[in-house]
C-alpha cells in the first residue's frame, strides 16, 4: 500500500485507509449513521483485518432512536431537528460511548428527493468523536439521493483519516486518551 507523503495516509480506498491507520495505532472505531443508511459501516467492513479496529455500529433513522439509542439529548432533538452540527457531534460522541471505542464518526442530513424540517436536499453533517475533542463538517452536496448518501460516506472517513493523523501522527501504539471514563477497554464487552 502506498502512501501520501504530505500527509502520511495510506493510499487506496478512504475506508482501506482509516482501517491501516487505526491499525497501526491499535485503536477502535465506531459508527453512527442516519442519512448514510449502514453503507459507511459497509465501506469499512469490506476491508481486510477490520476486526481489529471496527466495534460495531449503529443506524439512527429514526429521529427518536438517536435519543435512545446514541444518547443525544432529546431537548437538543426537539429545538433544532436532526440535521444540525451539534446533533451530530452528539452521535458521534455516543456511538463512541456506547461501542466503547476510541473513535466515533457519525453522519447526518437530508439525502432527497424532499426537503426535511426546512433543511434543504444535500445538507449533510459529518462528525468525529475522539482524542483530542470532537469535530463536525457541514456539507452542501448536490446531485442524486444516491450520489449525496455515497458522498457523504466518503466525507467522513477523510474527515476521521484527517483528525487520526492530527492526534496520533506517529503509527504504534500509544496512549489511548479520550475514552470517556468508566468505559471498558476495547474488547471487555458483551458478545
Amino acid at each position: 500500500m502506498g502512501t501520501d507523503a504530505q500527509h502520511e495516509r495510506p493510499a487506496g480506498s478512504p475506508a482501506a485507509g482509516v482501517v491501516h491507520s487505526l491499525h497501526e495505532r491499535q485503536q477502535t472505531l465506531a459508527t453512527v449513521e442516519s442519512l448514510t443508511g449502514g453503507l459507511l459501516a459497509a465501506a469499512i467492513v469490506e476491508i481486510a483485518g477490520v476486526s481489529a479496529v471496527y466495534r460495531g455500529g449503529l443506524v439512527t433513522y429514526a429521529t427518536e432512536l438517536k435519543a435512545r439509542l446514541a444518547d443525544v439529548p432529546e431537548d437538543l432533538l426537539a429545538e433544532r431537528g436532526p440535521v444540525d452540527p451539534d446533533v451530530a457531534i452528539a452521535l458521534a460522541e455516543g456511538g463512541r460511548r456506547r461501542c466503547a471505542a476510541d473513535w466515533g464518526v457519525a453522519t447526518t442530513g437530508v439525502a432527497g428527493p424532499e426537503p426535511q424540517d426546512g433543511r434543504p436536499v444535500g445538507l449533510v453533517y459529518v462528525a468525529v468523536a475522539g482524542p483530542g475533542g470532537p469535530v463536525v463538517r457541514r456539507l452542501d452536496l448536490d446531485g442524486g439521493r444516491d450520489h449525496i448518501r455515497a458522498a457523504a460516506v466518503i466525507e467522513a472517513l477523510r474527515l476521521l483519516a484527517t483528525r487520526i493523523h492530527r492526534a496520533f501522527p506517529e503509527p504504534g501504539p500509544g496512549p489511548r486518551p479520550g475514552l470517556a471514563a468508566g468505559v471498558p477497554p476495547a474488547g471487555a464487552g458483551r458478545r
